[in-house]
């Protein structure tokens, strides 16, 4: 069986031929390089899923990239948990052995992992570590998903021992810059259209996919597809929609699924199960391709975060064409222009009031779906990741260049 991999020309009917010689150019002055990525999971959040479309692209381009996942025990992934939590603002206590814990761990994959590379990415605070068991002989890159605008002080004091170790950090928003001495540059998250997450369904497709898991579709559908996560704020999106139904009957359909770095899933999970009722579905399933049916078929797509580095959920029912209400944090003030492509909100009170506006208002639905995936195309694709990457690239190899000219080393 003949299998077509994804590559940059499939992008050229929505970004032009000129970004694409732009790319290539770049990716031919890298072609001799070799990446190696390394984060915590293969699947379960946006981080994998942006990877696998990046190293795809890369690799087509010609550039060797490689991707590995760290392992670790679950005593290992509730710490870096733990850490997650707190660099959003939560109130954490990481003790010396949750330290201890998690250093070993990293230097255990250190040694599973030999390292001969030109270029090293490492995502997220789980292996933030593994930099400093090697004899670095070329760039090394923090990748940090994370909204960092409220990081607990004393644990950012702890890791930016770590962070100052790394050539670059790239961070998704400006706000979540940090007083390092270590170069910060802003990329924001994009989504991979073709992958089965996002390609064109037929009507009759989509029909099939909620049939067979039982979802309703005589009432109006909204629907928040993320992780189990408390800073998704799944028991917020279940009681403003409760208090929208008064007003418009309708049916919720909360998605989510569960990450092997990510210990508090299940507990999310079941704390919100009590909630269901006839028209309110709490659903877990890893299938793409009825996230993407939720995100075509829903008059309204949720997602109410308290934090969000960026919201990839957003970005790919915003390319569905449907309109998206957004939590007003983060990086979904990237994606939302208030009002224009989507509605911000800060609230369970104001959720229910723009719930209730939009599923009252088919109208108002198609305009704003319209510009919401209007806005995807021009700032949102994949190609623009992977050429903001391709830049970094270039900018240490000229950095290289000119170090070797003077003898000096990285």
């Amino acid at each position: 069986m003949e299998h077509k991999i994804m590559c940059v020309e499939d992008f050229e009917p929505y970004v032009g031929s000129e970004t694409l010689d732009r790319i290539y150019k770049k990716a031919a002055q890298l072609a001799k390089l070799h990446v190696i990525n390394f984060n915590s999971t293969y699947y379960g959040g946006g981080v994998a899923e942006m990877l696998t479309s990046l190293t795809l692209l890369m690799n087509g381009l010609g550039i060797k990239t490689e991707w590995r996942v760290i392992q670790g025990t679950p005593q290992f992934f509730n710490i870096t948990k733990k850490m997650h939590n707190a660099l959003q603002g939560g109130d954490v206590d990481i003790s010396e052995m949750d330290m201890e814990i998690y250093e070993r761990v990293i230097y255990e994959n250190a040694i599973r992992n030999f390292l001969d590379h030109h270029r090293v990415v490492v995502h997220d605070p789980q292996p933030l570590p593994i930099i400093t068991h090697y004899d670095k002989h070329s760039p090394w890159i923090w990748r940090c998903h994370i909204d960092l605008t409220n990081v607990h002080p004393a644990l950012w004091e702890y890791l930016v021992k770590f962070v100052d170790k790394y050539d670059a950090v790239i961070m998704s928003c400006r706000e979540y810059a940090q007083p390092i001495n270590t170069p910060q540059v802003f990329f924001l998250p994009a989504i991979n259209p073709f992958n089965l997450k996002n390609k064109e369904m037929t009507e009759e497709e989509i029909d099939d996919i909620l049939d067979r898991y039982d979802i309703p579709t005589d009432l109006p559908l909204v629907a928040q597809i993320s992780r189990f996560d408390p800073w998704k704020d799944p028991k917020g999106v279940i009681e403003a929609f409760n208090i929208a139904r008064k007003e418009v009957d309708s049916t919720l359909v909360l998605l989510g699924n569960f990450a092997a770095d990510d210990p508090e899933g299940t507990e999310i999970f079941e704390s919100i199960m009590e909630s269901r009722d006839e028209r309110i579905l709490v659903l877990s399933y890893d299938d793409t391709l009825l996230v993407n049916s939720l995100q075509r078929r829903a008059d309204v797509v949720l997602q109410k975060s308290i934090r969000e580095g960026f919201g990839l959920t957003v970005t790919e029912a915003m390319w569905k064409g449907t309109p998206v209400i957004g939590g007003n944090v983060g990086g979904i003030r990237y994606q939302i222009v208030d009002g224009h492509n989507g509605f911000l909100v800060s609230s369970i009170e104001e959720t229910a009031e723009r719930l209730v506006e939009l599923l009252k208002d088919a109208k108002l639905r198609e305009e704003m779906g319209a510009r919401a995936r209007e806005t995807v195309v021009q700032k949102f694709l994949m190609t623009r990741y992977l050429e903001q990457y391709l830049d970094l690239f270039n900018s240490f190899e000229t950095i290289f260049q000119l170090n070797k000219q003077f003898n000096l080393s990285f």
